[in-house]
């Protein structure tokens, strides 16, 4: 993998180099924040199921945030010699003082230790810079991902396949003016992809610490026996159905739940359905944000956030009640409360927002399995279908928009495979459809008949966030229409 990992501390030595041409420069009444970033991003595509692009980018990012003369201004470099730092420091000065004031600056961070996790690769005595890393995938190669593949095309048998294999790689380190400074390194690959049959589409997706972790047989297999079981589909009409949610689309609820429920910043300007410590999610519910990782599940991420707060896990929803939002140091301070480690290159501007939900499995005990329609079903879901009298089973869910963020009710439509299912067996195949949802009361008091015994890791499928979601049984569902019109 191009950018391997680097030497250890680099990335502290150059913010500390940046703080100090900033009270050579701007004098010591300013307070400044470093963020210093390598990341090397590797992803192989396939389409056709033949690999069609393989690249690979490695990039070394200085961020500096500046407040000077109660102004505040934010700058950035990929050149990390003494002269571009200076640059750096001296064009960051001079938008400053034509800014205008920032009353609602909530200082820097003070220093403080990270919070060290068994379950976290980065998290060594000091900074974690050997502490449970998997260098293995920090420096896969092209053949390690294209041997995934592979796998992944001849275990499709035949099908049509596309998707991608990536791998990242990153070493940070935070500095600022009041003397916190923390440095890590983490990496995670993951692996989404589809088969096609006769217009019918399955998809397998998941996310790890450790690029050994995915297996392309098995991912190739699941995409494509529910593509099989997804042909010749029914039209259903529009209406209100019982459903059983696989993970895939377990995870957009949670990554609408991140970026529209728990924001903190939205919580504070009543935008959001959040209300604390009230019973708002059925008993069975409980969502935290993980960022350190826990049980056999390695954290995919640094062990601070982008201004030097410690990140630690946040339950944010316990036995049904709603018990926390996320914040960075500017919500928190409108707030009146602290900060959570979820401050970001853009959380004061679009707000703080989890990226490790996980909603916590739940065994399922008393269900025997079904066995018609066997390919469609994921294994953690099975229990969950042999339990539905009559209703539908989704795969996925997608092109999400959000109606109503108050209520979040979001509008979107399924895909890659909907199945009608009657007495715990699955009958039919169902043609895709429109969905108009509250996620939150589709989770609330009475409505979560079940939840899967596992959780899966999936990977965002833009960005960089990591939902651990189980499948669900859900009373309801509100259908709106058909995708085909």
């Amino acid at each position: 993998m191009s950018g391997g990992s680097g030497r250890a501390g680099a990335e502290l030595e150059t913010a500390a180099k940046v703080i100090e041409l900033v009270r050579g420069v701007a004098g010591r009444s300013a307070e400044a924040e470093v963020n210093v970033r390598h990341e090397a991003l590797a992803l192989t595509r396939f389409a056709n199921s033949a690999i069609h692009q393989n690249v690979a980018d490695a990039t070394t990012r200085v961020r500096l945030r500046l407040h000077v003369d109660g102004r505040t201004v934010g700058g950035s470099t990929t050149i990390t010699d003494v002269d571009g730092l200076r640059a750096l420091v001296e064009r960051t000065l001079a938008a400053a003082r034509v800014s205008p004031a920032d009353r609602s600056w909530p200082g820097v961070a003070a220093p403080a230790p990270l919070r060290l996790s068994a379950g976290h690769p980065g998290s060594g005595e000091r900074s974690g810079l050997a502490f449970g890393f998997d260098e293995a995938t920090a420096r896969a190669d092209p053949a390690e991902r294209a041997a995934r593949v592979r796998d992944f095309v001849r275990a499709a048998d035949g099908l049509e396949t596309a998707g991608y294999c990536r791998t990242v790689y990153v070493s940070a380190a935070f500095a600022n003016s009041a003397g916190q400074a923390v440095e890590g390194r983490t990496a995670e690959a993951a692996m989404d992809g589809v088969a096609r049959t006769g217009g019918a589409d399955g998809v397998a997706r998941l996310a790890a610490a450790r690029l050994d972790d995915l297996d392309g047989a098995v991912l190739g297999a699941r995409a494509a026996a529910k593509a099989r079981a997804a042909r010749e589909p029914v039209e259903l009409p529009p209406g209100r159905y019982e459903v059983v949610l696989e993970p895939d689309a377990v995870s957009d609820m949670l990554q609408n739940f991140a970026y529209f429920g728990f924001d903190g910043r939205a919580h504070h300007q009543q935008q959001s359905f959040a209300e604390l410590g009230r019973e708002q999610f059925d008993p069975s519910v409980t969502i935290v944000d993980d960022p350190l990782g826990s049980r056999d599940e390695p954290a995919g991420d640094l062990a601070f956030d982008e201004e030097g707060t410690p990140r630690r896990p946040l339950v944010l929803v316990c036995d049904g009640v709603t018990r926390a939002v996320t914040h960075d140091r500017t919500s928190a301070g409108q707030a009146g409360t602290e900060s959570t480690g979820h401050g970001s290159a853009v959380s004061r501007s679009w707000g703080p927002h989890a990226t490790h939900l996980r909603l916590e499995a739940a065994p399922v005990k008393g269900a025997a399995p079904g066995t018609g329609g066997a390919g469609a079903i994921v294994e953690s879901a099975r229990p969950l279908v042999a339990k539905m009298r009559r209703g539908l089973l989704i795969s996925d869910l997608w092109y999400t928009r959000v109606l109503d963020p108050k209520t979040l009710v979001i509008t979107g439509l399924t895909r890659n495979g909907v199945w009608l299912v009657e007495d715990g067996e699955v009958v039919s195949a169902v043609g895709n459809m429109r969905f108009t949802q509250s996620y939150p009361l589709a989770l609330g008091p009475g409505r979560v008949l079940g939840i899967g015994a596992e959780t899966i890791m999936l990977p965002e499928s833009w960005g960089r966030a990591r939902y651990a979601a189980p499948a669900l049984h859900l009373a309801e569902w509100n259908l709106t229409g058909n995708a085909s019109g």
